[in-house]
């Protein structure tokens, strides 16, 4: 086999054992690295809360998402229209978008996004997800990489969406449940909530990543039905699920 046709069967047997979003992410920043790239981010936007695993800067994806750039990011707007693989930014690239999308891109390079290329993919029910691969590299040219790795970048978006969706969501019938398949965890993240702690300080005392809490913390939302993590933190106690 080529050197793609080896990365892309690493990945292949890497992310089934990758059951959980810190796991999904290791698996899937090596492949990125292995690309010529810096960065990858998959962001997924079926419902009211948006899913996103990436290896970007924590300081970024959180100001990306108080600021709601998901509704602004050029990038976004195009995977929500187009059905092939894109590029995008890169030296010499014309300016994209109004003043304020342009304003977008120079923040996101400031975070050492500079281009990338994006796969977009239809979600059910109207929803959407792109999975993208960025470099802050101005020696990258973005368009080079998507002739050497084009099928190979399709394909793993796809394996990675899959695979999010089959390992990492909730069974359709899973959000009906009354509230007894919460699992250890998601009761553990729940109940330390309810003693005040923050998703970073029950990262600490169960010895997992903050993003792996807020995950459990919003699995269990979605099974007892709340609108707020408050509120099922009050559901749980409720049903004495938390005793």
């Amino acid at each position: 086999m080529n050197s793609i046709e080896d990365i892309f069967q690493e990945f292949v047997d890497a992310i089934q054992t990758a059951n959980d979003p810190d796991a999904c992410e290791r698996v899937a920043t090596r492949l990125t690295e292995r690309l010529g790239f810096q960065r990858f981010a998959y962001l997924r936007l079926t419902s009211d809360t948006p899913m996103l695993i990436s290896s970007y800067p924590n300081s970024w994806t959180s100001r990306y998402f108080q600021l709601g750039y998901q509704q602004l990011d050029p990038v976004v707007r195009r995977a929500r229209l187009e059905h092939a693989l894109f590029s995008w930014g890169g030296e010499g690239a014309a300016p994209i978008g109004n003043r304020e999308q342009r304003r977008f891109f120079d923040e996101a390079r400031s975070f050492g996004i500079r281009s990338g290329i994006t796969v977009p993919i239809r979600a059910g029910f109207g929803g959407m997800a792109a999975f993208t691969l960025a470099t802050g590299d101005r020696e990258v040219h973005p368009e080079r990489l998507i002739a050497q790795s084009k099928d190979v970048v399709q394909l793993v978006a796809l394996y990675f969406h899959t695979h999010v969706a089959v390992r990492l969501d909730l069974p359709a019938t899973g959000q009906q449940q009354v509230g007894s398949d919460l699992t250890q965890r998601e009761r553990q993240c729940l109940a330390w909530t309810a003693q005040g702690k923050t998703v970073a300080d029950i990262a600490v005392l169960i010895g997992v990543s903050s993003r792996t809490v807020a995950f459990h913390l919003e699995n269990a939302r979605r099974k007892l039905g709340a609108a707020s993590i408050a509120q099922c933190v009050a559901e749980a106690m409720r049903r004495g699920l938390l005793s």
